[in-house]
């Protein structure tokens, strides 16, 4: 497949050539002084590409984002698309790639699924040098008076290793305080939300410096400005905070910018792009990671409150397949025709698209089409989303491009004529407990919010440091609406355990972690990296 020269690209994005930046012929980076000309421009239309609670069978979020820009474009509509970049955790774990499938894909998908244009590789750099800076401050006389034991900031990198899950440091003679550490995953860390939530460079710098990496003997809080090393961290993000430009199979613009997990980090692109490409599209398409009860609630209330975007409408993916799999079917029964099991399954799709409205947004449904859809599935789903009051589009993007996606295109132009009344879920000037509560009884459907000892304690430091004002990140399996992987479906009147809370002051949030989450993913047991091992 050839593709299309990154001038050409941006052209037809509206980007003048002064402003690109290219990273070989099929890549860019855009200057960020193209602000100063779009300054003051209107925001276009901004639709959010959610779904359903994720399955094995894979419902193809991305590939339908991609699908309804591509028809938006064949429409004759003048669309922008915003995705967030990959991370080698999951392109060599279990999902691999995340550049959608079929003709439906940004390109070149292998080289932004890999190295890119060096974005991961700046982040983690970043957060490892503010790593070893803390432990040389110490090993040097320790002037902050630092509590070795009371370190928050953790090292990183872009990969799935449960081995560096708890580790040990500074071992040996002359190599510093030995004490327990751990790594997460770059995804997860806050140095991605910072870039994926700051409006430019010196909102960046001021986001960091506000983090706390540690705390005194005396339990004062240490911020990253104490280390003097922000115009250091600086230097190496420049880059990384420029959006970088690319093209689906079609030869359309897109903007492919910063890249947490919505599971474990708030899993929406940056903020910079989002800016860039609401002006300069009539519509944008974007995704937020997993399910809507993670990406879009977190897109909704984080995101677009920080960036002050206001979101038009949603789209919730889902398949037959997964929609039969949330009703019961076992894996290896999905190609054969089952209504029943269908239309129970069908309450997850019911709970996300209810969910929705709670903040306001006109929602429709959007069918990643499989050819083990049977007319009698089809039929009973399309009859569902009538009666109860929701469009719905039949997808075939995979296979036929933006042919494919005519109707989904056209539907979503009539779903934005509708009138949005977006607004967020909960007050940021909510206590704490209270914010947790509302986003678990509200979106995932609980009935009940318990709290350790360990993250009462911390929520009763964070209120006396000054953050309780906060939006609040929920780390949560994205495998179901409950702190439960295993648990499908729709559950009610469960219970979501809270059994820590981190604080991201730079971010502006709290993160609560739940379940058995980690922040440090594994592989599986055949990692798709050994599968790769098969395509040679």
């Amino acid at each position: 497949m050839k593709l299309e020269n990154i001038y050409e690209i941006a052209k037809r994005a509206n980007i003048s050539e002064e402003y690109i930046e290219p990273y070989g012929k099929n890549k860019a980076k855009i200057d960020p002084v193209i602000f100063d000309k779009i300054q003051g421009k209107k925001q276009g239309k901004l639709v959010l590409v959610t779904a359903i609670t994720p399955t094995k069978v894979g419902e193809g979020k991305t590939t339908m984002s991609i699908a309804l820009h591509d028809g938006l474009r064949r429409i004759g509509v003048n669309s922008m698309l915003a995705l967030r970049e990959p991370s080698l955790g999951p392109v060599f774990g279990l999902k691999g790639g995340a550049t959608g499938g079929g003709k439906a894909t940004v390109e070149p998908s292998e080289e932004i699924n890999l190295h890119f244009t060096g974005d991961m590789h700046a982040l983690t750099s970043s957060i490892n040098l503010i790593s070893a800076v803390i432990d040389n401050h110490i090993f040097q006389g320790n002037e902050l008076n630092i509590n070795p034991e009371k370190i928050v900031w953790k090292r990183a990198m872009d990969m799935n290793d449960r081995a560096l899950r708890e580790i040990d440091v500074a071992l040996g003679k002359k190599n510093g305080t030995p004490r327990k550490d751990s790594f997460v995953i770059t995804v997860a860390s806050e140095m991605m939300a910072i870039l994926c939530l700051a409006k430019d460079e010196k909102d960046f710098k001021d986001r960091i410096n506000n983090i706390i990496v540690a705390y005194s003997f005396d339990d004062k809080p240490i911020y990253l400005r104490d280390l003097k090393i922000s115009n250091a961290i600086l230097k190496l993000m420049k880059q990384a905070l420029k959006p970088n430009l690319v093209q689906t199979k079609e030869g359309n613009p897109v903007l492919v910018h910063g890249g947490p997990f919505a599971n474990i980090a708030h899993g929406c692109n940056s903020i910079i792009a989002l800016n860039l490409a609401t002006r300069l599209g009539d519509v944008t398409v974007t995704e937020a990671g997993f399910g809507a009860d993670l990406g879009a609630e977190k897109f909704l209330d984080i995101c677009c409150p920080t960036a002050n975007l206001k979101p038009d409408a949603a789209v919730v993916v889902a398949t037959i397949r997964a929609l039969k799999l949330h009703g019961g079917v076992a894996f290896e029964e999905l190609d054969k025709t089952d209504v029943n099991s269908m239309l129970l399954g069908i309450e997850n799709l019911k709970t996300h698209l209810e969910n929705l409205k709670k903040f306001g947004l006109p929602v429709m449904v959007a069918i990643n089409h499989f050819a083990s859809d049977s007319e009698e599935e089809i039929t009973s789903l399309t009859k569902w989303c009538e009666e109860n009051k929701y469009q719905v589009s039949f997808v075939d993007s995979y296979l036929k491009g933006s042919e494919g996606a005519i109707d989904f295109a056209q539907k979503v132009m009539k779903l934005l004529a509708e009138k949005s009344d977006y607004h967020t879920l909960y007050d940021y000037n909510d206590n704490v407990i209270s914010k947790i509560e509302t986003i678990s009884k509200e979106i995932y459907r609980a009935s009940n919010v318990e709290f350790s000892p360990k993250a009462l304690e911390q929520i009763s430091l964070y209120e006396k440091l000054g953050y309780s004002k906060t939006a609040i990140c929920m780390a949560k399996t994205p495998l179901s609406l409950s702190d439960n992987a295993k648990v499908f479906g729709a559950p009610k009147e469960h219970t979501i355990h809270v059994k820590e809370i981190n604080l991201s002051s730079g971010a502006n949030f709290l993160v609560a972690i739940t379940g058995s989450i980690m922040t440090m993913p594994g592989l599986p047991k055949v990692p798709a990296a050994v599968k790769m091992e098969e395509e040679k």
